[in-house]
């Protein structure tokens, strides 16, 4: 049989607990508005003096001020709540206090007899002294500590940010440990200003006791005289009891309240509770007993001195110092444990060989809200979206981008990393956002100048206030996660060849298998090693040719492969197979394919040499190689500026030869072969490449 256990805090799948905060704040505000009969005002101060007690006893107990974070939230119910009894017992003294003293209550009436003792004029002195000693005393200097607590503790977030950076980098903390102690820092700064702003609170309660009670004084004589007709002794007797018992019962709790927060913000925290610091503390050195203890016998045996409570008091240090010295004498004579064995040496492995990442991004510290998950990163969206989009234009997935904060950047610096080592660099601020000078602008902006680390544009980084104004001025703008972002994508393509490693090599097979099987089992490793295959994908990524159709480069290093082996013989015949694809990618789909062309001198030249030396011994003179080099630049730039892709046409056997060539110094110049050229497009010289060595 199986017991059925009932949770009452749980109904329906819905915890009641989550009522609790809603419920009271309305019985509070409700409190001021509807009437209350007196024994529920009974039970009402005696659970505003009880919640005092507990709030007190929690900060006496609490070790830090985060381990009582609700504190300010509670200092405003409290205060609330006993504004909200003020209100209530003002409503009854006013329409019932001519019955008697016990018309609002028996808590009040008590407090009354008990405290005032017959005497109204004791009675207002004490009220007055208590309300001072809240308002002018324990709430002003609590208030100022959690003032001058928050400012400090804003002022030492950076630095406790970076220790904690410092902790995380060296490997003493983990990832979790670091995020739970930058939101401790967090709350931390929430706690005090809260504090502080919590304190006024309670400054006006004060303000209200006293307004509260010079209107129950007066108008309750008024009420009691002119509506009730009693003589004007007995309407001070009773009015002015009523109200000195309701200003009691109502600032001594609030004291009560007050002397909590002024525990809380003023504790250093420490592994120990109040009790255990002052006992520890205070009472700690016996030679401090013992002369404060000599100091009072001293005074209580000078005449006139109250002997006996000199005497008793320096007779318990005295006391207290002498069991304290005997204790420590117990301690000291237990022997000490021994010593631990040293621990042996571990034994060198393999786990302490750190691989190196294959590509990783560092950022300055104040880059770190941009890659942080917990506060929503937007770096991290867009990195995502970048290894998305280049494998689906690429034809391959990159490894995952390693992200860690460095201390040795700029607070605003990063560089990414590729196998360890810096392949680029720049700066980014969060919050601003980089205007980018595309040629022509209206006007320039106010800001620090500085250039796009992607292209190398001249740019300014600028507020969010003057986003509108640079993009009417014809400034291209970006926020900080976009300049990063597309910095990184640029070199993730520019490296896509060190990117494609042998086990992505293999993922691509793998992937392909599950369609074609057959296709990939007969030709690798068969026919083509998977070592060549990877030269071959690098060949093609290396010149910016997509990797996506897998089928044909593998069905063309089948025809192939079976009469070589050399990889850029391969590639060759790959480049043939993708001709249309790699003519649509450079020329968008154009019927005509407008040209650069050799020169018929040029072209017999350059294959003389080839067919001589070999594609992969084939040097230009130096004379013959600048003037190219130099023709090829003008070339390229009068394409571009006709608006047409920069396009040498050249033979086959040339192509390998011109392309490694001419790619480093003009990297926008794509050279392809006339076998690559599909048969349904029709070719247009627009310039010729052509001269000799000067």
């Amino acid at each position: 049989m199986n017991a059925q256990v009932n949770t009452p805090s749980v109904l329906g799948g819905f915890d009641l607990r989550r009522l609790a905060g809603p419920v009271l704040v309305i019985m509070i505000l409700a409190m001021m508005i509807l009437p209350l009969p007196p024994f529920l005002l009974d039970l009402l101060f005696t659970f505003n003096i009880a919640l005092a007690m507990i709030v007190l006893l929690v900060s006496l107990y609490t070790r830090e001020a985060l381990e009582f974070s609700v504190f300010p939230t509670v200092l405003l119910l409290t205060t609330l709540l006993r504004l909200s009894l003020n209100v209530a017992s003002t409503r009854i003294v006013l329409l019932r206090g001519h019955t008697g003293p016990a018309a609002a209550g028996h808590v009040i009436e008590a407090f009354g007899h008990f405290l005032v003792g017959g005497n109204y004029a004791v009675g207002l002195v004490v009220f007055a002294i208590l309300v001072v000693i809240n308002f002018v005393v324990i709430t002003k200097g609590a208030g100022r500590i959690a003032e001058v607590s928050a400012r400090f503790t804003l002022d030492a977030m950076p630095g406790k940010q970076m220790a904690i950076d410092a902790d995380l980098n060296s490997g003493l903390i983990a990832e979790d440990e670091a995020r739970r102690r930058r939101a401790e820092i967090a709350q931390e700064a929430d706690f005090y200003g809260a504090m502080d702003g919590a304190s006024k609170f309670v400054r006006g309660d004060a303000v209200a006791g006293i307004i509260i009670m010079v209107i129950n004084i007066v108008g309750g004589l008024a009420v009691g005289v002119f509506q009730h007709d009693m003589p004007l002794a007995k309407a001070v007797n009773n009015y002015t009891l009523l109200t000195i018992g309701d200003g009691l019962v109502a600032q001594i709790p609030a004291l009560v309240i007050s002397t909590a927060a002024g525990i809380v913000v003023s504790r250093v925290s420490t592994e120990e509770d109040l009790s255990q610091q002052l006992l520890g503390q205070i009472f700690q050195r016996t030679q401090v007993l013992y002369i404060a203890g000599s100091v009072l016998a001293i005074l209580g045996l000078i005449p006139s001195m109250p002997h006996v409570a000199f005497l008793m008091v320096a007779a318990l240090l005295g006391g207290i110092a002498y069991y304290r010295e005997r204790q420590e004498e117990l301690r000291a004579a237990v022997p000490p444990p021994p010593p631990a064995a040293p621990p042996e040496p571990v034994e060198v492995s393999w786990d302490d060989v750190q691989p190196v990442d294959i590509l990783g991004l560092e950022v300055g510290y104040r880059l770190i809200p941009l890659v942080d998950k917990a506060q929503d990163g937007e770096l991290l969206r867009r990195i995502r979206g970048i290894r998305k989009k280049f494998a689906q234009e690429v034809g391959f997935l990159v490894p995952a981008v390693h992200i860690r904060d460095n201390l040795e950047l700029r607070p605003n610096g990063y560089r990414v990393l590729l196998k360890g080592v810096e392949v680029g660099f720049g700066e980014a601020f969060a919050g601003m956002f980089l205007a980018i000078n595309p040629g022509r602008v209206l006007g320039a902006l106010p800001g620090p100048e500085t250039r796009d680390p992607t292209f190398g544009l001249p740019a300014v980084w600028v507020d969010a206030g003057m986003r509108e104004q640079a993009q009417g001025y014809g400034y291209t703008v970006v926020d900080a996660s976009t300049v990063v972002a597309t910095h990184l994508s640029n070199v993730i393509q520019g490296h896509a060849a060190e990117l494609l490693g042998r086990e992505e090599v293999q993922q691509l097979l793998d992937h392909l298998a599950k369609d074609a099987p057959k296709l990939v089992e007969e030709v690798v490793p068969k026919l083509v090693p998977v070592g060549v295959l990877h030269k071959v994908l690098q060949n093609l990524l290396e010149e910016e040719v997509h990797i996506r159709d897998m089928r044909s480069i593998i069905e063309a290093l089948a025809e192939t492969g079976a009469r070589t082996q050399d990889a850029d013989e391969l590639t060759a015949a790959v480049r043939v197979k993708l001709g249309r694809a790699i003519i649509h990618e450079i020329f968008s789909g154009a019927a005509e394919l407008q040209v650069i062309s050799l020169d018929p001198s040029l072209e017999h030249v350059l294959m003389q040499a080839t067919l001589t030396k070999g594609a992969e011994g084939a040097g230009f003179e130096p004379g013959l190689a600048e003037n190219l080099l130099r023709q090829a630049a003008s070339r390229t730039q009068a394409q571009e500026q006709l608006g047409l892709p920069a396009v040498l046409l050249v033979p086959a056997p040339l192509r390998s030869v011109l392309s490694r060539f001419l790619r480093r110094g003009i990297p926008q110049l794509k050279v392809v072969s006339h076998d690559e050229i599909p048969d349904s497009k029709t070719i247009k010289v627009t310039a010729v490449l052509g001269g000799r060595a000067s």
